[in-house]
Formats: C-alpha cells, sequence, structure tokens
C-alpha cells in the first residue's frame, strides 16, 4: 500500500524570499537568514528590537555569555579537605566554565592522599595549590585563598560536588553589572534539581538564617551558602578582619559585609547534596557557634 503524502502545494516549503533576476532561493540581504528563513535584526522595528534585546539581557546570564571588561579575570577559591574522589572533577567542572579565571585550592591538611592529587592539578595552567600543614577549618583556608587571589571578582567554591560551578555566570552577573558588591547564591530559592534531605538539617538553616537576618537586618534565604561571590574591593576591606577557622565564617562573612552596607544579592542555585556517610562535614556543634558567631560579629569585628 502507498503510504506517501498526497502532493499538496500547501505542504510544501515556502521558499524564501528571492533577489530579483536571481534563479535561486537566496534570501533578501538585511531582510532574512539565508540559512533559517528567520527575519534579521536590521528588518525588525523599533519596539521589536528593545523586545529582542531585553530577552536577551535576562538569557545571558543563564547561558554565559557575559561581557567581560578588559582583563578581567574571575578568582575561584575552593578549601578542600579530605576530597580525594571529587577534587578533580570539581576542579575540571571550574575549567569548563567559559569564563576568565585562577582557580586557587587550598589543602587544609588532608590525610587521605588529596594532597597527592593537587599535586598534579598544579600543573594545570591557571591553578594554583596552596598546603596547609596541619587542619585549620574552613575559615582558616579560605582567608589563605583570599589573600592569594588576584581576580576582579573573588567567588568561593566547596570542592565536593554539591554545588554547580555552571551558576558561575549567573552568580556574578550582578557584579558585572554594577548594581552589587556580594551576591549569595542560595539553595532554598526555586531553581534547579535540589536533592531531598535531612529535615533538621534544613530547619538549622533555617534558625540560623533567621537569627543572622534579626542581626543584621537582611532577608537572605540561606546565609550558609557555599557560594558567595565578592567585588575584590570587599574581600581587601574586610579579609585583615576575618578571625573564624571553620564553617562560623559564613556568619562572620555576612555579618560584616552587612554592617558595611554592601549591596547584597541573592540568586537561586541547583544543590546536590551528599549525605554524612558521603562525606558531610558540617555538625551540630557548628551550629551553635554559628549563633555565637552572630552575636559576636553583629557590632564587633
Amino acid at each position: 500500500m502507498d503510504r506517501s503524502l498526497p502532493s499538496d502545494s500547501s505542504r510544501s516549503p515556502q521558499a524564501l524570499p528571492t533577489e530579483t533576476g536571481g534563479d535561486s532561493p537566496v534570501a533578501t540581504p538585511g531582510v532574512h537568514c539565508p540559512y533559517c528563513g528567520c527575519p534579521s535584526v536590521e528588518s525588525l522595528t523599533s519596539d521589536q528590537r528593545k523586545w529582542l534585546s531585553w530577552v536577551s539581557s535576562r538569557l545571558r546570564p543563564q547561558l554565559g555569555l557575559l561581557g567581560f571588561p578588559p582583563g578581567f579575570l574571575l578568582s575561584v577559591v575552593i578549601p578542600v579537605f579530605n576530597e580525594q574522589t571529587t577534587v578533580k572533577e570539581i576542579v575540571r567542572r571550574v575549567e569548563e566554565v567559559p569564563i576568565p579565571k585562577e582557580i586557587i585550592l587550598v589543602d587544609d591538611g588532608s590525610t587521605d592522599g588529596t594532597r597527592e592529587l593537587l599535586e598534579n592539578l598544579s600543573e594545570n595552567a591557571g591553578v594554583r595549590v596552596i598546603f596547609h600543614e596541619r587542619n585549620r577549618g574552613k575559615g582558616a583556608a579560605l582567608r589563605t585563598g583570599f589573600a592569594a587571589a588576584r581576580g576582579d571578582i573573588i567567588i568561593i567554591q566547596d570542592a565536593d560536588l554539591e554545588y554547580d560551578p555552571g551558576h558561575f555566570p549567573e552568580l556574578i552577573y550582578p557584579i558585572l553589572a554594577g548594581v552589587a558588591d556580594v551576591v549569595y547564591g542560595s539553595r532554598f530559592l526555586p531553581v534547579g534539581p535540589h536533592r531531598v534531605l535531612y529535615f533538621w538539617h534544613a530547619v538549622a538553616n533555617w534558625i540560623v538564617t533567621t537569627l543572622s537576618n534579626m542581626f543584621t537586618d537582611l532577608n537572605l534565604t540561606d546565609v550558609e551558602t557555599c557560594y558567595k561571590a565578592f567585588r575584590r574591593e570587599v574581600i581587601s576591606a574586610i579579609l585583615p578582619t576575618l578571625k573564624e577557622n571553620r564553617f562560623g565564617i559564613e556568619i562572620e562573612l555576612t555579618a560584616k559585609v552587612a554592617r558595611r552596607k554592601y549591596r547584597i544579592y541573592e540568586i537561586g542555585v541547583s544543590y546536590f547534596g551528599r549525605t554524612y556517610g558521603e562525606g558531610k562535614k558540617i555538625g551540630l556543634r557548628d551550629a551553635f557557634r554559628a549563633i555565637w558567631c552572630i552575636l559576636r560579629y553583629w557590632r564587633f569585628d
């Protein structure tokens, strides 16, 4: 049985406009694209161009299509402690982000073979590795990384795979646009996939974030997030005052940028959380320390 479609001119693809005197369907320059037949920018009305520009401005951060000033450099500071199974992969993912950058890995006294892996990674272009002789904590590793950073914007990236470096363009966009000094990537704003994990961990995070907001007069949704991006001038101003060695650094950073009235933005990020069996390190004592830090850094550096 012949199942071919009947010949019908209404089913034939519409030919592209041809130039006068031409023998083949070549799109008219300045009117249609010769490949897809879509109208070119030159043929759009003023209102249509404004609409296209607006849509483009909304999509650029998500697509990674950012304009960088001459000589722009992003510093990605990665504190590392016993992350042998993930550190190579996270460095690979950071390297793939199409932004001019340097990667600063600070090994905080790892004992599981991570140090040997980092020695090899230090041979990669744009990668620097700094070693602490003993474990001092995430805050101490960040201070070391901040001091070594040379970029115009500095961003924190954990060495596990809980956070996706693909969000870097969205995180730095408000700073590049000149509207923000600091940008937080919130796990609790609706965007992307989020692994479902510990209820009480989420409750503790909400309590800590709420208390922090009460004392800083901010309305953050995730004060304990890893993703924090800063203009270089912000880090230069507060680095000499940073004291916390462990996870209290998250509260300390927030209190100090809030008290100095820096412009803070939040964007939603996806979150691929891990269990304690998979290597998660923050615990109950860090929650109590966070509350102490809220009170301590509310008024004093």
